[in-house]
C-alpha cells in the first residue's frame, strides 16, 4: 500500500550523524588515511619528487646559463663602448688636426693675399706719387711759362717795350 503523505516541508530525522564524525569509524579512517598519505608520498617520492627535482635543476642550469651569457654579453657591450669610444676620440683628434691645418693654409692664403694687395697698393701708391710729382714739375713748368708771357705782356702794355723770354723767365724765378 502507499505510504502516507507528509503535510511538512521538514526533513525526516535520521539517525546516526556526519559520518567522518562517527566515533565507531575512527579506526577504518586512520587506517585509509595512512594507507592512502603512504601511497601519494611513494607517489610523489619516487615519480613526482625527481621529475621536479629535475626541473628545478634545469632551470636553474638555464637560469645561469642565461646569467652567463648576459655577463659575456655586457663585457662584449663594454669592450665595444671602448672601443666606439677611443674610435670617436680619434676621430674628433683627427677632425681637429684637419681643422688645425685647414685654418693654418688659410691663415697663410689670407697673408699671402694680404702681402700681394700691400705690394700692389704700394706700386699703385708709387705710380701715383710719380705721376703726381711729374705733374707738379709739369705743372710749374706752365705757371713758369704763363708768369714769363704774362709778365711780357704786362711790361709791353705798360711800357710798350718788349722782353726777351728770357729776361721774363729769370724775373719770374727771381720773383
Amino acid at each position: 500500500m502507499a505510504e502516507p503523505l507528509q503535510a511538512t516541508t521538514e526533513a525526516p530525522k535520521q539517525e546516526g550523524g556526519f559520518p567522518p564524525f562517527k566515533t565507531e569509524t575512527f579506526p577504518s579512517q586512520i587506517f585509509w588515511l595512512v594507507i592512502t598519505f603512504a601511497f601519494l608520498f611513494v607517489v610523489l617520492w619516487r615519480v613526482a619528487g625527481p621529475r621536479i627535482n629535475g626541473v628545478i635543476t634545469s632551470r636553474r642550469g638555464t637560469i645561469n646559463a642565461d646569467i652567463a651569457a648576459a655577463e659575456n654579453a655586457r663585457g662584449d657591450a663594454e669592450s665595444a663602448s671602448a672601443a666606439y669610444q677611443t674610435a670617436l676620440a680619434g676621430a674628433r683628434a683627427r677632425a681637429q688636426g684637419l681643422a688645425e691645418e685647414n685654418r693654418q693654409t688659410l691663415n697663410a692664403e689670407i697673408a699671402k693675399a694680404k702681402a700681394d694687395a700691400e705690394a700692389e697698393a704700394h706700386k699703385a701708391m708709387t705710380a701715383a706719387d710719380a705721376r703726381i710729382s711729374e705733374t707738379r714739375i709739369a705743372a710749374k713748368e706752365h705757371v713758369v711759362r704763363a708768369a714769363a708771357e704774362a709778365a711780357i705782356a704786362i711790361v709791353a702794355r705798360l711800357t710798350g717795350e718788349t722782353v726777351t723770354a728770357g729776361d721774363a723767365a729769370r724775373a719770374v724765378e727771381e720773383a
